[in-house]
């Protein structure tokens, strides 16, 4: 994630992670991010929640599907859930913050 995103989605970012960490494998909506940073005009945070979500999808830390399949944040129209990467190992989420994705190294190292 660049500086500027951070500046800009810091909290929304802050809340993804948030929610995500709770769900283990399970999914999240971003509106529901939205009423957390905002709950009386969680609407008018829908673009910015949007806007972090592709920015930690494009670092790897998260991907968006719709209808359970991953897709591009920044074309999708409808909605959308976020879920945490799966275990390239295992196909599987972690379960909780302290069991995080490993990434695939190259072979032997």
């Amino acid at each position: 994630m660049t500086d500027s995103t951070d500046k800009v989605c810091g909290a929304a970012v802050q809340q993804i992670r948030a929610v995500l960490a709770t769900r283990g494998a399970a999914t999240a909506c971003p509106s529901e991010v939205a009423r957390r940073l905002d709950p009386a005009a969680w609407r008018d945070r829908m673009e910015e929640v949007r806007a972090a979500a592709a920015a930690l999808a494009a670092a790897g830390e998260l991907e968006v599907t719709q209808r359970g399949v991953v897709v591009d944040i920044g074309s999708a129209r409808g909605p959308v859930r976020l879920r945490r990467v799966a275990d390239p190992r295992t196909g599987k989420a972690p379960t909780s913050t302290t069991d995080p994705p490993q990434r695939a190294g190259p072979p032997g190292g």
